[in-house]
């Protein structure tokens, strides 16, 4: 389940039972909901897809940047080569490599197909002759509901656009 803040940015993702405790605790309301239902002994309470918190939640900004795994580099490079394009045989690449002073950031990593991976092997881009498609830069916070969720839902993406 989507979980948004009182602001509707979109905070985590969440199992179905937190999304109906937080629910039945009045600290979030019901935004969109699963044809479905939820039925209980006694009752029958609606299956939350989307849940927004009551109260503001403060958010620290820096959060996301420490996240850097192949996963999310990923997701932020829209799971395609940077320097070809190709969505096959995905590795991470250090633009430029640790061994001439690159490091583990999120401006230095980027989705690359094992063959690019290969040519460039050790070399800057351009003394590869590669070019990326775009430079590598820290990921917005969606990236991360991405990353938690294989599948976004239809009920989400108006809350995700950008």
């Amino acid at each position: 389940m989507l979980v948004l803040n009182a602001t509707y940015e979109p905070v985590n993702v969440c199992t179905v039972r937190r999304a109906v405790v937080l629910l039945l605790k009045e600290k979030a309301e019901l935004i969109e909901r699963a044809e479905r239902e939820l039925h209980s002994a006694c009752t029958t309470i609606a299956r939350p897809v989307v849940i927004r918190l009551i109260s503001y939640v403060r958010i620290p900004r820096d959060t996301h940047r420490r996240k850097i795994t192949r996963r999310a580099v990923f997701a932020r490079d829209d799971w395609t080569c940077q320097y070809c394009g190709s969505r096959t045989q995905l590795t991470v690449d250090h633009v430029v490599p640790r061994s001439k002073g690159g490091t583990s950031t999120w401006d230095n990593i980027v989705a690359s197909c094992a063959p690019c991976n290969r040519r460039k092997g050790d070399a800057l881009p351009r003394q590869a002759g590669m070019r990326l498609l775009k430079p590598p830069r820290t990921p917005s916070p969606h990236v991360f509901i991405h990353v938690a969720s294989p599948t976004i839902p239809a009920a989400w993406r108006q809350y995700l656009a950008a």
